[in-house]
């Protein structure tokens, strides 16, 4: 039965930098893919139903695995609603990822839901990915370079 993974983070710097990270080719490719991967983003177009394709390839053994979707939501520094879909006949199904960004007084609060993971992906090694991926986004975020 598909799993649910949900994730919650505070980092320091404005919601508006926060969405940028998740809609912007370059920003996603250099934060999303786990340590050990690159991504590739093929297209991105952050309107509602506009569509996403990226692939992610594993450095050590060259393998990749693609997927796609729509962006059901958007709403700027608030809220990201979209959809994955493996290009890969062995992971069926369509995962529902919603990020929610508030203000708060050090940063911006980060949730993250993401229902539908198919079976043969275990959740703990969905979890393990994006507590990487997640590092990685405030590494980009965070910093504050006005020059």
């Amino acid at each position: 039965m598909p799993s649910t993974v949900r994730f919650h983070r505070v980092l320091a710097t404005r919601p508006e930098k926060v969405y940028r990270a998740f809609v912007e080719p370059d920003a996603v490719a250099s934060w999303l893919p786990p340590f050990g991967f690159l991504c590739t983003v093929h297209e991105l177009q952050a309107t509602q139903g506009g569509k996403h394709r990226m692939s992610f390839r594993n450095f050590t053994t060259g393998e990749s695995h693609s997927f796609g979707g729509t962006y059901l939501e958007l709403i700027p520094g608030e809220k990201l609603v979209y959809t994955d879909r493996f290009d890969d006949p062995n992971l069926p199904g369509e995962m529902t990822v919603t990020v929610t960004l508030k203000a708060v007084s050090v940063g911006t609060e980060i949730n993250i839901e993401q229902r539908g993971i198919p079976d043969l992906i275990p959740p703990e090694a969905c979890y393990l990915g994006w507590q990487e991926s997640l590092r990685k986004l405030a590494r980009l975020v965070e910093p504050e370079i006005n020059q």
